[in-house]
């Protein structure tokens, strides 16, 4: 992936000088669009050049982490510049892209590549059941922390079932009903953070035993003894880390600030912008990964940690909290 990635990275200095010399909106959100696409691969590059030295699964929990900053980053931007419908659009299309593209052409393509064994009899990938059911348990709370706030304000304003939880909210006002939707939104964001701790505490140090047993067994790519080696040092990959996220603020700015125009010149609402576009634009390394690990028979890093935990007990409160202060 990142060898086709690399080929594009000449859009970045196009993106940035578009944007910088006000060319047409459509020039600058497209050359911005295809210039994050090679600067998110360089970022996961340096993130995963970062964490080699440790265990397997603790660098996949902050590579999947991390791999998320492109997408907190256009959040960032997004919210700076009030533009909270696509903020919106981008969490909701971050979790179906995840769920649903990343992860149904990672299965597709690792059962695919992993059909037969050396000698030729049908295989299967697994992954362990403690695995699948923490997995479960987590997304289930986090889709009904998410699902409170957004039924509330999506009922009728004189339905008795908005009157209802407006009263377990307890506010009476209009004013004070919102600020309480707000103070549930910020309260949940928190508690899914903390989970998301005690999830890493879980799997790193109390129950690690649970998920490293009946992982799927190896694949030809294993036997071969194909293990990444750093090519760079711990300093050097956090500076690139670092320097990358900056050119993509400027990347990001460029993209957000043209968003207006596009979706009037294009007759087409900011909602299938931030749910179709700029999910692609920010999982295009992760999806290229998760395809990798699938193709490696390393499922259970593929389904808790890669693609759910990550997004929801992470990237989702953390933008929660920015519209919060932003």
């Amino acid at each position: 992936m990142s060898n086709y990635a690399n080929a594009l990275l000449p859009f970045v200095p196009l993106g940035i000088i578009a944007g910088v010399l006000g060319w047409s909106p459509a020039a600058v959100f497209s050359l911005n669009f295809i210039a994050i696409i090679p600067l998110a691969a360089v970022l996961s590059f340096a993130t995963e050049e970062i964490f080699i030295p440790v265990c397997e699964t603790l660098g996949g929990l902050l590579n999947a982490t991390f791999g998320n900053a492109v997408e907190l980053i256009v959040r960032i931007v997004a919210l700076k510049k009030n533009q909270i419908e696509v903020v919106q659009s981008s969490m909701l299309g971050s979790i179906l892209s995840n769920l649903l593209l990343v992860m149904g052409s990672s299965f597709l393509l690792g059962g695919l590549v992993n059909m037969k064994d050396d000698s030729g009899s049908d295989t299967e990938q697994t992954f362990t059941s403690a695995m699948a059911q923490t997995t479960c348990s987590l997304l289930a709370l986090s889709a009904a922390s998410m699902i409170i706030p957004v039924t509330v304000s999506s009922l009728p304003e004189p339905s008795a079932q908005r009157l209802v939880l407006y009263s377990i909210l307890d506010s009476s006002d209009q004013h004070g009903k919102t600020e309480s939707i707000l103070w549930h939104s910020r309260g949940t964001a928190i508690i899914l953070l903390i989970l998301y701790a005690l999830y890493l505490c879980f799997q790193l140090r109390t129950h690690k035993n649970l998920f490293s047993e009946g992982s799927g067994g190896t694949s030809s790519l294993d036997e071969e003894g194909d293990e990444p080696e750093s090519v760079m040092s711990p300093w050097s990959a956090t500076a690139v880390l670092v320097a990358v996220t900056v050119v993509i603020s400027f990347c990001a700015d460029y993209l957000v600030g043209s968003i207006d125009s596009i979706a009037k010149d294009a007759h087409t609402s900011k909602s299938f912008i931030g749910l179709i576009l700029i999910p692609i634009v920010g999982n295009a390394a992760e999806h290229a990964t998760a395809c990798v690990m699938a193709v490696r028979n390393k499922m259970d890093l593929l389904v808790g940690l890669y693609i759910i935990i990550a997004l929801t007990f992470w990237a989702i409160p953390t933008g929660v909290f920015g519209k919060a202060t932003g």
